[in-house]
């Protein structure tokens, strides 16, 4: 997409020591100018597809090749940039056929400020047939400007003729150690803290994030604190919980709209009404996507919480994850009758995580799954 430079892999470099095959490989593929038209990103969930998915856009997309400084990097960094596009379902069974053809028709358009555009479709094994049929031609013989990175678990689980038409990149596990200390050599900060992060965000590169956000971790706060709570809690205080932790997880979004709003403000003149449309509907589920992150971080955030918690039960030596609350995971530990009560209340996590896949409203998610650990920690077992 833009010419070759010597530093074209310094953003790769930087952040995936922890996978440093893929990283050699990408950064191979952008200094040599070789880069595939699609690629197929293979891996368990926290191997860090996602974060290589961003790093290969910020590569492709800045003239730099990923100098991480420009307008063009911080743009793709915010998740803000026009020609940088990230899709996931927006159904509970998968992607919607509109989603796809939206996609196809977008995909013919010039790019808005780059030489080129790059869509992050995620989640791929839940392309359905009728969305995957749709799809081929384009994944196919795209635009030459025109970048698609799938992220899946499994080529098994992806529709062979998907497969076929990708280069597929396998991820491999990181230990939640290695990626801590991926964190701690990127951040500064000390270990524990970055075992944390880890365990709430997923994956090195998020957790990076999560550490330099002070409103995701005043949502980590609000989350603990109403957990501690709730052995003493009555309904108006469970309620007045789950409130506050909606609240807490939508308020790192108002940043992000306020960008999104100057960057359209800013650019309304040279755009057309129809890419102005495109743009403030790729906004909107730009600001769905992370408003449905932050709920499923508070709810990782529960059940490090509850998992150190059943640790102490057990009486297993073991460093725990919230080491900085350590007081709520002993208070925690105290109010169980025994491990079935932890079992239980991280399984109303799990259901949590389930009704927020079926577009359950957050705060009702959140209530039922605060009652239902209250019921775990004061019934006996």
């Amino acid at each position: 997409m833009a010419p070759a430079h010597d530093n074209r892999s310094r953003s790769l470099l930087a952040q995936f020591d922890t996978q440093p095959r893929v990283r050699d490989f990408l950064a191979r593929a952008i200094e040599t100018q070789r880069t595939s038209h699609a690629y197929l990103f293979l891996g368990a969930p926290g191997s860090g597809k996602l974060d290589a998915a961003w790093a290969l856009a910020q590569a492709l997309i800045c003239e730099q090749g990923g100098c991480g400084a420009c307008e063009a990097c911080v743009r793709v960094a915010r998740r803000t940039h026009p020609d940088v596009r990230y899709l996931a379902p927006e159904s509970a069974t998968g992607y919607l056929i509109a989603q796809v053809r939206d996609l196809i028709e977008e995909v013919s358009l010039a790019p808005v400020r780059a030489n080129g555009k790059v869509y992050i479709i995620d989640r791929a094994d839940q392309l359905r047939a009728s969305s995957a049929n749709a799809l081929l031609k384009t994944l196919e013989e795209p635009p030459a400007n025109v970048t698609f990175i799938l992220l899946g678990t499994s080529a098994d689980t992806i529709l062979p003729t998907i497969v076929s038409r990708c280069q597929c990149v396998p991820f491999r596990l990181i230990s939640p150690e290695a990626a801590a200390q991926a964190v701690t050599r990127a951040t500064g900060l000390p270990l524990e803290r970055c075992r944390m992060a880890v365990a709430v965000a997923g994956s090195p590169g998020r957790a990076t994030e999560f550490l330099k956000s002070a409103s995701r971790q005043e949502a980590r706060r609000a989350m603990l604190r109403a957990i501690d709570s709730l052995a003493h809690a009555d309904e108006a205080d469970v309620l007045s919980h789950a409130k506050a932790i909606t609240l807490a997880v939508k308020a790192p979004l108002a940043e992000v709209k306020s960008t999104q709003e100057a960057i359209l403000k800013r650019d309304e003149e040279y755009l057309s009404r129809g890419a102005l449309k495109q743009i403030e509907e790729r906004n909107k589920r730009e600001l769905t996507a992370r408003e449905r992150s932050g709920i499923m971080e508070v709810l990782a955030c529960a059940r490090s919480l509850l998992r150190d918690a059943l640790v102490r039960v057990e009486g297993i030596s073991s460093e725990p994850v919230n080491a900085d609350v350590e007081d709520i995971v002993g208070r925690l530990a105290s109010e169980m009758a025994s491990s079935v009560s932890a079992v239980h209340a991280l399984e109303a996590v799990e259901a949590a995580e389930r009704a927020v896949s079926r577009n359950v409203t957050p705060q009702l998610a959140f209530e039922v799954m605060l009652f239902d650990i209250r019921k775990a920690l004061t019934c006996p077992s």
